[in-house]
């Protein structure tokens, strides 16, 4: 099994010092990454349809500014959304940030999910089959990009040709690529292509939410093949709080997720709720049945969650 690591995804930070004293706390603690959203959405309508929290940083400036007030701590973006950006221009953002980070960038890349978020900033939503067709050109053209060859690349949603591109990143041959999603296609494409399978949240109204977490473990597995065993899989608590008082507390967030049933609660894959030890014994369990061995905890739970990142943490 892969040894665990964990990361922090966060967006909250209204000034400079904030995030520089976030980012170095972070680190501090002994968490591998410090990841952002590309998320855009201020408070409204448009965001609080999915339960997001408001966006306050943009994720590649922020980056590369946690790159600069830290030492070894990596930064990613969980993860970049292929229709928010010119391809091109977003491979070379992330190779310069390769670059000044001296090799801390993890890619991270998805089709999208947010139709509200698209339509807020004036894009169209287009159905999951075309947006996974553009993510694995943009993917194709991101590897090219890095790869400083010459690119010639003509596909459906991709067109780059006549130019090598530039920087080199410091990690050879790319920094890892996330892939993220939670469908059949998107997922078997991750387990082809990625080096890091970021799996999305289970909803909370599935009945039997262990059983679709394998069933989408197994759509990695088929991608992968032979290589799977080298691939960190990604995942989320979105409800975390380290308590006591378990049954009080999934009682009390339930009807924050969508009125969620409790007791689907207790064994959800993205609840952890309990004591430190109880979450050890959780997160052995999950890699062992889910496959997670990469965890990432909202900005919040930093704290709290640092005696079970310093339990196992490269174990």
């Amino acid at each position: 099994m892969r040894p665990f690591r964990f990361a922090v995804q966060a967006t909250a930070a209204t000034s400079a010092k904030e995030w520089r004293d976030l980012a170095r706390r972070v680190e501090a603690l002994g968490y591998s990454t410090l990841f952002l959203a590309d998320h855009y959405l201020g408070p409204g309508p448009a965001g609080a349809s999915s339960l997001m929290e408001p966006q306050h940083l943009a994720p590649i400036a922020a980056m590369a500014a946690a790159a600069a007030w830290t030492t070894t701590l990596r930064v990613g973006c969980r993860v970049f959304c292929v229709e928010y950006h010119v391809p091109a221009v977003l491979a070379k953002e992330a190779a310069t940030i390769d670059l000044l980070s001296d090799g801390r960038l993890e890619f991270g890349i998805g089709a999208g999910w947010h139709g509200d978020e698209f339509r807020a900033m004036g894009l169209t939503f287009d159905e999951a089959s075309r947006r996974v067709s553009k993510l694995e050109e943009v993917v194709a053209m991101v590897r090219a990009h890095f790869s400083g060859e010459q690119m010639e690349i003509h596909g459906d949603y991709v067109h780059v040709a006549g130019y090598a591109g530039l920087p080199a990143p410091v990690q050879q041959p790319c920094p890892p690529i996330m892939i993220g999603g939670s469908r059949k296609r998107v997922l078997r494409f991750a387990g082809r292509e990625a080096d890091i399978v970021s799996i999305s949240t289970v909803p909370w109204a599935d009945p039997e939410p262990h059983a679709e977490a394998v069933r989408r473990l197994g759509y990695v597995r088929e991608g992968a093949g032979e290589r799977f065993d080298r691939l960190d899989i990604e995942s989320s608590p979105t409800c975390l709080e380290i308590t006591e008082e378990v049954d009080a507390t999934l009682r009390r967030v339930a009807p924050t997720l969508r009125n969620a049933d409790p007791e689907i609660l207790r064994t959800h894959p993205n609840v952890l709720v309990g004591p430190v030890e109880s979450i050890v014994d959780r997160l052995e369990e999950n890699r062992a049945l889910l496959g997670v061995n990469y965890v990432t905890v909202p900005q919040g739970a930093i704290d709290d969650f640092a005696p079970v990142v310093s339990r196992l943490a490269g174990t």
